[in-house]
């Protein structure tokens, strides 16, 4: 099995781009959003860490990002909790796709967390700033702010794509996009 991690900014279009390798991806936020949705555990250690923050179950996204607009160190608290669950699923992930000969990590942390290993294909996706920026205009709850937060906990972009084996322009045309991954394969393979 072949890693492929996806790295890029935020709403450059990574998840986009994963789904269209036509391989089991690994999708780090649905997998936040439904623990948000289902995992009583976590939302009990989320109360205690954040009493003044998280209230009911499911717990709200709103709730999450107010915690983490009021106070740094809440966003801090957020990821001790929520990133070895995370861990946790895509390990289990990985076992239930170790046949498959490539697996897609779209994981905006990945390099941050340390979760790639030394054999995985790293993949920048690239997008232009204004096309970015009309994508997050688009997104119900859009709050720069909280985007900035997350931006600063991120590894410089240069960086990210410096540490690639590839880069895509994402367009996000889904012709240009399916040809730009049918040629890495190639590469791959």
């Amino acid at each position: 099995m072949i890693r492929i991690g996806i790295l890029g900014d935020i709403g450059s279009g990574k998840s986009y781009v994963a789904k269209n390798f036509g391989y089991p991806v690994f999708d780090a936020d649905l997998e936040v959003a439904r623990i948000y949705k289902k995992n009583r555990k976590i939302f009990n250690k989320l109360k205690k860490a954040l009493p003044n923050h998280i209230y009911s179950f499911p717990i709200k996204k709103n709730d999450i990002s107010d915690a983490i607009l009021v106070n740094n160190l809440n966003l801090k608290k957020i990821i001790n909790i929520i990133h070895p669950e995370i861990r946790k699923k895509m390990n289990t992930f990985l076992k239930k796709n170790i046949k498959k000969k490539f697996v897609i990590l779209d994981i905006p942390l990945l390099l941050e967390n340390k979760i790639d290993k030394k054999n995985d294909i790293l993949i920048f996706v690239q997008s232009k700033k204004l096309d970015i920026f009309k994508r997050l205009k688009k997104r119900k709850n859009l709050n720069l702010a909280l985007i900035k937060k997350f931006r600063n906990i991120q590894l410089p972009l240069n960086l990210k794509k410096k540490k690639s084996h590839f880069i895509i322009k994402n367009d996000f045309v889904k012709k240009t996009v399916k040809l730009a991954i049918k040629i890495i394969l190639k590469k791959i393979l």
